[in-house]
């Protein structure tokens, strides 16, 4: 078994929105990995909480992880909905949890016993799924990129009907996620993306994602990350932010 992981703000003055960990339990019961990407809003949007986007995702994201592994009776989506509710409780005496902009994040949770492997993402974060055969397999949720196609993606498109939809404080949410589960002999790796370093594949078109599981699987997330700034830094232009937070999870099972 390797895991490794990394995280990189995209400005060292602001806050990480990222959240990216995994676990390996006691026992041999397997194991669990979880990665949110949390959603900036406006230089100047009010989002009706104190608290900030990098306190949602911490708090979303290790409530995640601590249902995935240690509430097996509960599928990912039961786990999710569970964490969103509890995450929502901790701050709703405080904070406008109905406000559009709300804290948010993007979901990617996996997890794994020797018999199946189990998996959720919600938005625009992406989940490698590495067959025993060598094949790579991305899990995407399309709703963004579908959108985008069609024209510019609005703030009245987040979690509404005919939109897209992120993690924020209605548990109900789980249910336009996208989940599966796999035998566990098929699967030789997982890797979770947040967009922030998926540019590589997605902006920068380096490679297909065989190519990037490639990359994490020989020189792991930092490698990634840091190959990410480098073409940033040469870019004359970048859609959306200049750098994002960028992070990578690798699991070799």
């Amino acid at each position: 078994m390797r895991i490794e992981l990394a995280t990189r703000p995209g400005d060292p003055g602001r806050p990480n929105e990222d959240f990216v960990s995994a676990v390996l339990p006691a026992l041999g019961l397997g194991g669990a990995l979880v990665l949110l990407d949390g959603v900036t809003p406006p230089p100047s949007g009010d989002t009706g909480c104190t608290h900030g986007v990098s306190w949602y995702a911490a708090r979303l994201g290790g409530a995640l992880l601590e249902r995935a592994v240690s509430r097996r009776d509960l599928t990912l989506q039961g786990c999710l909905a569970s964490a969103v509710a509890r995450t929502a409780e901790a701050h709703r005496d405080l904070c406008d949890l109905g406000h559009r902009r709300t804290p948010q994040a993007t979901v990617v949770v996996a997890r794994w016993d020797e018999e199946r492997v189990e998996y959720l993402v919600l938005s625009d974060s992406v989940l490698l799924v590495e067959g025993a055969d060598g094949e790579v397999t991305p899990v995407l949720d399309s709703r963004i990129a579908a959108l985008a196609a069609l024209g510019p993606v609005t703030d009245a498109q987040r979690n509404a009907e005919d939109g897209f939809f992120t993690a924020a404080a209605d548990p109900s949410v789980v249910r336009r996620a996208v989940t599966g589960t796999l035998p566990r002999a098929g699967v030789r790796a997982l890797a979770a993306l947040s967009d922030g370093a998926a540019r590589w594949v997605e902006v920068f078109h380096e490679g297909g994602w065989a190519d990037c599981a490639a990359l994490l699987a020989k020189g792991g997330p930092r490698t990634l990350i840091d190959r990410v700034r480098e073409l940033e830094h040469a870019a004359p232009a970048v859609p959306g932010k200049r750098h994002d937070d960028a992070s990578a999870v690798y699991a070799e099972l």
